[in-house]
């Protein structure tokens, strides 16, 4: 199992310091203290250094500690700036693309960092599918991002040169994904609001196939049809369905977890039973956890990943 992190050639983000439940980052020229379960050891710095560093502070609301609204609350603003602001990423030898930042309702500031070393895969795979298909005259790429939030990993296989389909239930989050693809000066991405589940039936029914498929599903949620996703019931049949309309041959898959409680290696066998894959199998696959490390050494593990590559 390996750990990973964001390259440390990203300047417009930092996790500063960790700690009793909370983590200090900095998106850009803006610092924040948000809630983090995860922190359970002590911070490093002293409460006056954390307040003399944030610009807000996220406040748990009613919802905290209630499944599917532990995220709740407010923001208090201890110091002045933007309401909206602009992040450019920059990886050691991958993806560029401008994410538009703001203060939600759910803690969330519309993306999340550690997931980098996934933007970096993505770009890598498909601008080898890219080169590929260039090189036997064939079509370009196709890359299916479900659960696909405010489009940093869109950007990641857009920026390569695949044909990317972007779906997410939340049309508001489908906008803002529009809006940073645009701040990119990229272009073509096709937009879906839609059930992830839904729409990857309806592609397996089509005959569809793409070669690159990302997902990052959540714990809990909704689609803009009220239909009910809970990861536990419902995440093996939605990877049985995406091993159907994944290209049997030149693709790749990424799955991300953030559900306490999913190991990587319990990722790793979800994939490999979804997908049929036997230990002798000619498919390459790779699980570990994503990480972030603050400036004192102390390692945040966020979520595990999967990949699959053919």
């Amino acid at each position: 199992m390996a750990i990973e992190y964001p390259s440390a050639s990203w300047m417009d983000y930092e996790l500063i310091d960790s700690g009793n439940f909370e983590k200090l980052e900095r998106f850009g020229p803006y610092c924040m203290a948000r809630p983090e379960p995860k922190a359970l050891w002590d911070k490093t710095m002293s409460d006056a250094q954390w307040d003399r560093a944030i610009h807000t502070r996220f406040r748990p609301g009613a919802g905290f500690g209630k499944a599917g609204k532990e995220d709740s609350g407010t923001w208090d603003r201890l110091k002045k700036m933007d309401d909206q602001w602009y992040i450019r990423y920059r990886g050691s030898d991958g993806p560029a693309f401008s994410l538009r930042l703001g203060l939600t309702s759910f803690k969330h500031v519309g993306v999340f960092p550690e997931q980098a070393p996934n933007w970096e895969y993505i770009h890598a795979n498909t601008r080898r599918l890219c080169e590929k298909a260039r090189a036997e005259g064939k079509p370009v790429p196709k890359v299916l991002n479900l659960f696909a939030y405010t489009g940093a990993a869109s950007l990641a296989a857009k920026s390569a040169g695949a044909d990317v389909t972007h779906l997410d239930s939340v049309r508001q989050v489908v906008t803002w994904a529009r809006g940073n693809m645009e701040q990119s000066r990229l272009d073509g991405i096709r937009w879906v609001v839609e059930d992830a589940m839904k729409f990857a039936r309806r592609e397996a029914k089509r005959g569809n196939v793409y070669q690159g498929i990302i997902l990052d599903p959540p714990a809990y949620g909704h689609g803009p049809d009220g239909e009910k996703w809970k990861l536990d019931e419902c995440l093996f049949d939605m990877l049985r369905c995406v091993s159907s309309i994944l290209a049997p041959q030149d693709a790749f898959m990424v799955l991300n977890l953030y559900s306490n409680g999913y190991s990587a290696m319990l990722g790793e066998t979800l994939v490999r039973e979804a997908f049929g894959l036997k230990q002798n199998s000619p498919e390459e696959i790779s699980s570990g956890e994503l990480c972030l490390k603050d400036r004192y050494g102390k390692i945040l593990p966020l979520s595990i990943y999967v990949r699959l590559s053919r």
